[in-house]
């Protein structure tokens, strides 16, 4: 009897080990794999004029530096556009990885904007396939004079812009995104622009090399007035990134001069088709 007891205890610590073991194994077989982010699909801030889907992380405080020259298609009348340039000076601030704020002073209209760009969705590699960030503009026209305009208040200083940027990194060297987005504006030109304006965006990304990459990007206005024709183009922007260290530095040449989100998609006046053309440059600096 003893001898039995022996065996019949050895008998089911074995087979206790081995249900034991295919437990842990079934445990393990349906632990999730780890999610791995794709990398940014855009390694600027921004693809030419609009925003990309990139957001400072946590901690990051980039300096921003626009320029913008005149009209090249005038010559030497405007020394190719040295004698009108337009600048935009600011920074942003990474408050945690999915938010970033910004603020600039720009020449035009000696406008300042405030932003917000937040994250919603990350694009994961064999799992979700696109990054969702929002991106918000609050535009100040600190060059409207009392004088020139009786009875003008704090709030028809103000204009607005709205965008929701999905992207997707479809290669290590091709990326693409679409936005809409959306303009809004307390003081407007009667008759010639609506108040509340709706653009499709889009932009791409091509690789060249390590540091370079070619860009391109698109807004086209969406009418929902039946008749109205707006007197503005649609801007249509072409760009260079440089990756120097501890800066993406981007040549553009696009048919706006403005740099404010507001008036590169609703007062682009240049034309691709034989008007005016504009050049400069985006310089993002680290810290």
């Amino acid at each position: 009897m003893k001898n039995f007891l022996s065996f019949m205890l050895v008998f089911f610590a074995i087979g206790f080990a081995s249900a034991q073991d295919d437990l842990l194994n079934q445990l393990d077989a349906q632990q999730p794999d780890v999610k791995e982010i794709a990398p940014a699909a855009f390694k600027g801030l921004q693809i030419c004029n609009m925003q990309s889907t990139k957001l400072p992380a946590q901690g990051e405080w980039y300096m921003v530096v626009s320029h913008r020259f005149g009209d090249l298609t005038q010559g030497i009348n405007n020394f190719f556009g040295m004698d009108n340039a337009l600048t935009k000076v600011g920074g942003i601030y990474g408050v945690t990885n999915w938010l970033s704020l910004g603020a600039s002073r720009q020449t035009y209209n000696k406008l300042y904007e405030l932003s917000a760009k937040y994250k919603f969705a990350n694009q994961i590699e064999s799992g979700f396939p696109v990054t969702i960030v929002g991106y918000n503009t609050m535009d100040i026209n600190s060059d409207l004079k009392k004088a020139a305009n009786p009875g003008i208040k704090f709030t028809n200083r103000l204009a607005f812009s709205s965008q929701l940027i999905i992207s997707r990194k479809f290669s290590e060297s091709f990326s693409f995104e679409v936005a809409p987005i959306y303009v809004h504006k307390n003081l407007y030109e009667y008759g010639v622009e609506q108040k509340d304006q709706y653009f499709l965006g889009a932009g791409t990304r091509y690789k060249l090399s390590k540091r370079l990459s070619v860009n391109l990007e698109y807004a086209a206005r969406m009418v929902l007035v039946e008749g109205f024709v707006s007197p503005y183009q649609n801007p249509l922007s072409v760009g260079l990134d440089i990756e120097t260290g501890g800066h993406v530095f981007q040549l553009v040449v696009s048919n706006s001069q403005p740099m404010n989100d507001v008036a590169v998609f609703s007062n682009t006046r240049g034309d691709w088709n034989g008007g005016s053309l504009y050049f400069g440059f985006n310089m993002y600096r680290v810290f």
